[in-house]
């Protein structure tokens, strides 16, 4: 199928270039065509700057239902978590579905056009096996299709609760039991045009030192994407250097987990040495900053990780937000407070986190740019909203990322397919609809 697309003005990394046509063949771009001022005819328009499509590195979809909830009072990561646990508890595969497909929907709302779910709610209550063993995963692919954006299914190992501690009551729907008894239920899930299958610890905290290595193979063999999170806590790596003697990072060192499609997500309290492996290995680095201030996590060095070697994402974790311009954006601004200096990264390098290095964390290597051979995933960002409205075109880059919301986002294509068109989506009637209900079925 041949499309054409005209982008009012587009970002090719790293300039904005006024009037530019796709030409579009079964989803992926094979023309880019600069200085046609007008739209060739039957091309559909994108009015506004069209940028990469968004790719939203980690995600947990069932966090969506604590938004507000978990924001009464005060607390700690710790007491959040068990506000977590109990919405967990209550979700099947059918409300799951309902949930992310809503969720996933406001995604593509977002701008957003591929997601890493990190997925750990494997079974039914008590940790009883789903007739189908992958039913949870199977409705959150699903769940992404009916939405119209890839995914990632990050299936992710979680076998004990601490350091020698066996899974609590909450954690037992998460647990296969060993690393081996995840591996073969994890290799019953399929790819698709749509999906990737990745892996992932959940932390050297739920996965015992001496099965790491087994999700580390299982990764590797398909050479798939390994995320895990890592030194998230201070807590988190006292009780590592207690059990191990080892900080987590060196841990995962020393058990093959590092390499370059290995993603650690946070990577907030790290050593010098530990800045040194994840760089020297190039591992990744997930940064999730409206998340690690929601949950006082802390700001991570993130410009000292892309130094060392290790490449940045981004991703709205718990969806306290679902804004990958905010994301980007407070990566930056983070610093600047931490530093009291100014410019960390260019409004280009930020893009590239948010899109083409978010989908090379999750697989796909072929996304993320607007260049032939790629994706025709596309995500256009309004230039005359009350944000947006004023800059000259050609700092299009800067007004996405320092003053744009996920509000500002008109078009999201999907492999040449309209998803969201003029704000709206076009398979889903209602998102906040949609959300409201399945939310409101999560709690009772």
């Amino acid at each position: 199928m041949h499309v054409t697309y005209w982008l009012e003005h587009a970002w090719l990394d790293p300039f904005v270039e006024p009037g530019v046509a796709l030409d579009l063949t079964d989803g992926r771009i094979t023309a880019v065509r600069k200085d046609v001022p007008a739209p060739p005819p039957g091309a559909t328009v994108l009015r506004g700057l069209t940028i990469p499509g968004l790719a939203n590195a980690h995600s947990h979809a069932f966090h969506r239902a604590l938004r507000s909830t978990v924001q009464v009072g005060s607390g700690t990561f710790w007491t959040w978590r068990e506000v977590m646990y109990r919405v967990a508890c209550r979700l099947t595969p059918e409300s799951y579905f309902e949930l992310a497909r809503a969720v996933y929907a406001e995604m593509a709302l977002a701008g957003i056009t591929a997601v890493g779910e990190f997925h750990y709610l494997h079974h039914g209550s008590g940790g009883t096996p789903y007739a189908e063993p992958n039913a949870m995963g199977e409705a959150l692919i699903a769940a992404a299709g009916e939405a119209g954006i890839r995914i990632t299914l990050l299936d992710t190992a979680y076998l004990s609760s601490g350091f020698g501690v066996a899974p609590n009551r909450h954690q037992q729907r998460f647990s296969d039991g060993t690393a081996e008894g995840w591996a073969e239920r994890a290799s019953l899930l399929k790819e698709s045009d749509h999906v990737r299958i990745g892996a992932a610890i959940h932390s050297v905290r739920a996965v015992p030192a001496d099965q790491l290595s087994t999700v580390a193979s299982w990764a590797q063999s398909r050479e798939a994407p390994l995320h895990v999170h890592l030194s998230e806590q201070t807590a988190e790596n006292d009780a590592c250097l207690v059990a191990h003697g080892l900080t987590p990072t060196r841990l995962l060192a020393d058990h093959g987990v590092l390499g370059p499609r290995t993603t650690g997500v946070h990577n907030t309290h790290l050593s010098d040495e530990d800045i040194a492996l994840l760089g020297s290995t190039s591992t990744g680095t997930c940064m999730c900053p409206t998340t690690e201030r929601d949950l006082a996590d802390g700001i991570g060095p993130a410009t000292r990780l892309q130094k060392a070697g290790s490449k940045l994402s981004l991703g709205s974790d718990s969806h306290a937000v679902i804004d990958l311009l905010e994301e980007a954006r407070a990566m930056e601004l983070n610093e600047r407070l931490r530093s009291r200096t100014r410019g960390h990264w260019t409004a280009a390098a930020l893009i590239r986190a948010a899109s083409a290095d978010g989908y090379a964390a999750l697989g796909w290597h072929d996304a993320g740019t607007i260049e032939p051979g790629a994706l025709a995933d596309l995500t256009t960002i309004a230039l005359d909203t009350v944000r947006t409205a004023g800059p000259l075109p050609r700092l299009g880059a800067e007004t996405a990322v320092f003053a744009a919301s996920a509000a500002d986002v008109r078009h999201t294509v999907v492999g040449g397919r309209h998803v969201v068109r003029d704000g709206a989506h076009t398979m889903i009637d209602s998102v906040p609809a949609a959300l409201a209900k399945a939310i409101a079925a999560v709690h009772g």
